[in-house]
């Protein structure tokens, strides 16, 4: 065997040859150490790549891009030094016209590590093609990445808009909605019909228990507001719901409500912050942690003139509940229950009304007035309008109208005096 250096310059002798190509024996037989060289050196290479795809199929679990390219590249290099080899030997050794034994052996072996090199190119290009996949899937997640940031950026400036920090959000945000909820005029006016449903279905609770009392309805409903002609008798339910109206929204258009509070100050953004704070959550529960907030305020304040004395005594036998909402309480009967969520509706298109800028105002109409269309809607369709020029008149305001912006959300009235289209 000889040394290192010594079987390179050897191959370099015998690349020099090459002008004078020899039988193979020949060549074999005047130079042995250096196919011994050759052999070695292939024999080299094919451990080396070996070695190099292993650390490929390493480097894809768990997955790392940088560690494939450097293995990628390592079993090109060494496939590149197999091919350097295969076209040296055929440059030295040209094709025998026959072989001996040995020679046959030799060639088989060069023949295997050949096929063993087709194998390895495969695995190559197998994997070359899953590294361009997961080069195309880290894009996507990259893109997915930045949408993301910007659409937090995003967020993050809501909620500085609204008066909240990005640490009350993170706590909070999720749980109650936060970041579901953009302050605009359509969420305005769903707040506007989910208070109109809320006079609505409490005031059907209330005139059942009028019913079960004993009381004149039509008389009640007369007192409320006299002279109004109904065009069917279940239309003073109206009446009824007016009334509710007119006390619920009285004070709307003052900044606090009607409710006296010392130093009061309130932003827009705190205005928005209460309307989310109390949005998703029971108002018994609210009232239960702070009975006597603002809003704890609101409800027994509008408790104490939407419901009579009179009527509640009637109900219930006693004026027990009312003397415990005077003194501080909120009671968990069902009826005062039912009020709450009237309560909380108006109060949250409230807190709402001033979260804009400018404010949302309220504009009311009386009874009396001459029908607008663009003011006004009627609560009762298919109306049969007078062939005279003289324009229906409002019997009744059952919910209010408001301005936000440029834009007007109508009132709702009933029309007296008109006759159904059956």
């Amino acid at each position: 065997m000889l040394p290192t250096g010594a079987k390179d310059t050897q191959l370099r002798e015998n690349n020099s040859q090459k002008v004078h190509p020899q039988p193979m024996e020949e060549t074999m037989n005047q130079n042995p150490e250096a196919v011994e060289t050759l052999i070695s050196k292939i024999f080299t290479n094919i451990s080396c790549l070996k070695s190099a795809y292993i650390q490929l199929q390493t480097a894809h679990t768990p997955y790392d891009p940088e560690k494939i390219q450097a293995a990628d590249k390592l079993v090109i290099s060494e496939l590149k030094t197999l091919s350097e080899l295969k076209h040296f030997y055929r440059e030295n050794n040209p094709k025998p016209v026959c072989v001996s034994p040995q020679d046959s052996r030799l060639a088989a072996e060069i023949q295997e590590q050949q096929s063993l090199l087709k194998t390895y190119e495969v695995m190559v290009k197998k994997f070359q093609s899953e590294i361009q996949n997961k080069d195309s899937e880290i894009r996507q997640l990259q893109q997915q990445i930045e949408e993301a940031n910007q659409k937090r950026v995003k967020l993050e400036k809501n909620i500085k808009l609204r008066g909240l920090s990005v640490k009350e959000s993170e706590g909070s945000g999720e749980e109650n909605g936060f970041f579901a909820v953009d302050l605009t005029p359509e969420l305005f006016t769903s707040a506007v019909e989910s208070a109109f449903k809320a006079i609505h279905d409490f005031s059907k609770p209330l005139i059942n228990m009028m019913k079960a009392a004993g009381w004149d309805l039509d008389a009640a409903a007369d007192s409320i507001e006299p002279n109004v002609v109904y065009a069917k008798r279940a239309h003073k339910k109206y009446a009824f719901e007016s009334h509710i109206c007119q006390r619920m929204f009285s004070g709307f258009q003052q900044e606090n409500f009607s409710i006296k509070l010392d130093n009061l100050s309130v932003t827009k953004e705190s205005f928005f912050h209460q309307y989310l704070a109390l949005r998703e959550m029971d108002p018994l529960d609210m009232l239960g942690q702070n009975p006597d907030s603002i809003f704890g305020q609101f409800c027994r304040s509008k408790y104490l003139v939407v419901v009579h004395p009179k009527m509640e005594a009637s109900f219930f036998g006693n004026l027990d509940q009312r003397n415990y909402v005077m003194g501080g309480g909120h009671p968990r009967t069902p009826f005062y229950q039912a009020f709450l969520k009237l309560a909380k509706s108006i109060w949250l298109l409230h807190r709402l009304a001033y979260s804009f800028d400018p404010n949302v105002k309220i504009f009311q109409v009386k009874r009396g007035n001459e029908f607008s269309e663009v003011y006004m809607e009627s609560i009762v369709k298919n109306l049969i309008m007078d062939e005279t020029d003289q324009k229906p008149k409002v019997g009744l305001m059952v919910m209010p109208g408001f301005w936000i912006g440029g834009s007007v959300i109508q009132s709702r009235v009933y029309l007296s005096g008109m006759k159904v289209n059956e």
